[in-house]
């Protein structure tokens, strides 16, 4: 009896540590891939004609939320949120939306459309609208679709190309990011000047790698833009190899839609800008020159060709969905000499 006794406790002993091994072994696989990803989004329409800096996101794959402004960790089968900050959306500064929602504005990836107009756009989101953002978006007095920016919460695809930036994360990271932003007061102050969406991307993404982000005083000015958003982290990446930065692109939805436009830095645009450039060679060369030199020695950044399309609905070998396939490596000479035809691009509707 006295040996079974002992044999009994070492067989559970085992059996503990085993257990433990294997605990060990389903939370690394289920945190397989995780990653934040910086969304530079072109701009599009009169607005991103006139500004073409564009728009930025971070989109992370192991983070959902249970409501717009409430940070969770994703259960299975779903594919995490983008976050923002927006201009003038119930008076929050940042939300959070599911991928595919934001992406398309439907709620599965096999209702996403080959292909939209104007008409299906509007309806597919105000059909989202109604379904999970009427706090947010109520109906106006008469019942119908409400005026206001909500729109570029949801089908952000329809309207425009998305380039990401995706670096690797840990769960420690994740839930420090968590505690962060859902303790903080989410309350929406925007400028387009200074407290934009790319300097809301630059402050989630110091979370993750404190310092990576830093503004350009020469090509953008000071200012902080999507495309100085992106080119930090590739020098981040070319700094710190084991991040494992990687590339992709989210083609817009085919259609009649208008096609968006390549992202510029604030420099960029004057050179590529004869509208601006001429005016300006006229009134102040002396200024013209320094910009021109300003974009050339340091404001050009360029995507490598190839770069893989962001695939939502494979499956990793867990069953753990992941939202995009698996992207080849930043080549070490990106931020290289630029091509409008293959600019990083970023979006800004109305912002």
């Amino acid at each position: 009896m006295i040996e079974l006794a002992r044999i009994s406790r070492t067989l559970g002993k085992r059996f503990c540590c085993i257990a433990s091994v294997l605990l060990s072994l389903f939370a690394a696989g289920s945190y397989a891939h995780a990653s934040v990803a910086l969304l530079m989004e072109e701009p599009y329409g009169k607005f991103g004609a006139i500004n073409p800096t564009g728009h930025a996101a971070v989109y992370l794959n192991h983070i959902c939320a249970d409501s717009p402004i409430v940070l969770r960790l994703c259960h299975d089968g779903e594919y995490g949120v983008v976050i923002s900050r927006y201009h003038k959306i119930d008076g929050y500064d940042w939300i959070a939306i599911p991928l595919v929602g934001y992406l398309y504005a439907v709620d599965a990836v096999g209702d996403i459309p080959a292909s939209v107009n104007k008409e299906q756009e509007a309806a597919l989101r105000n059909a989202y609208r109604k379904a999970h953002l009427l706090d947010l978006a109520p109906d106006d007095k008469k019942g119908g679709v409400p005026k206001g920016e909500w729109y570029e919460l949801v089908g952000s695809s329809y309207d425009r190309t998305i380039h990401g930036f995706q670096i690797d994360s840990t769960p420690e990271q994740d839930e420090r990011f968590m505690a962060i932003f859902n303790d903080r007061k989410n309350a929406g102050h925007f400028n387009l000047l200074f407290h934009n969406c790319a300097d809301f991307s630059r402050v989630v993404l110091d979370t993750y790698m404190p310092h990576a982000v830093h503004r350009n005083f020469i090509a953008d000015v000071g200012l902080m833009t999507p495309k100085q958003v992106a080119r930090s982290l590739v020098e981040y990446g070319k700094k710190y190899p084991e991040v494992n930065m990687t590339a992709f692109v989210i083609p817009q939805v085919p259609g009649s839609v208008p096609r968006s436009h390549p992202v510029d830095g604030v420099a960029e645009s004057l050179v590529k800008s004869k509208k601006y450039l001429l005016p300006l060679t006229i009134l102040a060369p002396e200024v013209t020159g320094g910009v021109v030199v300003a974009y050339m020695v340091d404001g050009r950044l360029k995507l490598p060709k190839g770069t893989p399309v962001f695939n939502i609905g494979d499956e990793e070998s867990t069953g753990q969905p992941v939202a995009s396939v698996v992207p080849e490596p930043l080549p070490a000479a990106l931020p290289a000499t630029d091509s409008a035809a293959a600019e990083p691009p970023a979006a800004t509707p109305q912002q």
